[in-house]
């Protein structure tokens, strides 16, 4: 676990973000070589891209906000800071760090001050794949549409550059300690430094007698979602891409693909998420995804011509 990749003129850079960003940009490398390939113009995709960076951002800390399970918490802390819990003891709750108040009967740190815009800091941590990728989906429809660029040719160009950035973020995930599994005793299970999320969810189920210790090993789910977006996108590529039979297959090959593999993943996953119907919320968007995706094939396939009957 290492939070900020590397410091430089004594700022830390998080490696969530730093990784994040790593992915974008080898991703846009990727799609502008495709553009100049297949002849359209690749300054729309270096556009396309920093447009759906941006909504996607939007997006992602939205859907974190409303349905991870946080909503609240991000209310009490502009109206009544007091009801909110943090997960520290009283030294570093009292350390100049986090200056918190102390509750002393029900051994709590609360936040010393409200904070109403508290929900909009994206860099604090709080980003979900499914709302970057509902807003970066947006910003393309519009931006493509304005260029004229062909939409389904664009959406096969996402369909393999969007999980090459993925494998990069799920390791910036893996460095920050989040997205973390559940316990197993596999031979390369990982175990997280003391006041990880990993440790202190831990904690809080009694598994570990404090959060200042190293968490229990669990299941590097964070890797293997990685390796699954490596996978895909190299399928899409190598496979879909060269015998696809209508512009759009390839980004529907990975509309099924990924939420599989992202299903599976979630079953072994302990953060703390959203969800209902004894799914997490990343799980439910990604049945729905499936769907689209049916639909989408069924309506743009060619369809079968029947050939004339001989007199």
């Amino acid at each position: 676990m290492r939070p900020e990749l590397f410091r430089l003129f004594d700022v830390g850079f998080p490696s969530y973000f730093v990784l994040l960003l790593s992915g974008f940009v080898f991703a846009t490398g990727l799609g502008v070589m495709w553009a100049r390939r297949i002849g359209q113009n690749p300054d729309v995709i270096v556009d396309l891209s920093l447009a759906m960076l941006l909504s996607g951002v939007v997006a992602s800390r939205l859907l974190h906000v409303f349905a991870d399970g946080y909503f609240m918490d991000y209310v009490h802390l502009c109206t009544d800071p007091s009801k909110v819990v943090w997960p520290l003891e009283r030294a570093e709750c009292l350390s100049p760090r986090y200056q918190g108040v102390w509750d002393e009967a029900a051994r709590a740190c609360h936040p010393s001050h409200s904070d109403c815009f508290a929900w909009a800091k994206f860099w604090a941590g709080g980003l979900t794949y499914y709302g970057g990728f509902i807003g970066a989906t947006l910003a393309a429809i519009v931006l493509l549409k304005r260029d004229k660029f062909p939409f389904w040719k664009a959406a096969d160009m996402a369909g393999f550059a969007i999980p090459i950035g993925l494998a990069f973020g799920r390791m910036g995930c893996l460095l920050a300690g989040c997205c973390f599994g559940s316990r197993c005793d596999l031979p390369f299970a990982l175990s997280f430094p003391p006041k990880s999320p990993a440790s202190e969810a831990q904690a809080k189920l009694g598994d570990l007698p404090t959060a200042h210790a190293w968490s229990l090993p669990v299941h590097p789910t964070q890797i293997y979602e990685s390796a699954f977006s490596l996978a895909i996108a190299a399928f899409c590529l190598y496979v879909v891409l060269p015998r696809k039979r209508y512009d759009g297959q390839v980004f529907v090959a990975f509309m099924v693909l990924y939420p599989v593999a992202r299903f599976l993943v979630e079953i072994l996953r302990r953060d703390a998420r959203g969800g209902a119907l004894g799914l997490s919320t990343s799980q439910l968007i990604g049945l729905l995804l499936v769907v689209a995706a049916a639909v989408i094939h069924v309506l743009r396939r060619p369809k079968d011509v029947a050939a004339p009957k001989p007199a």
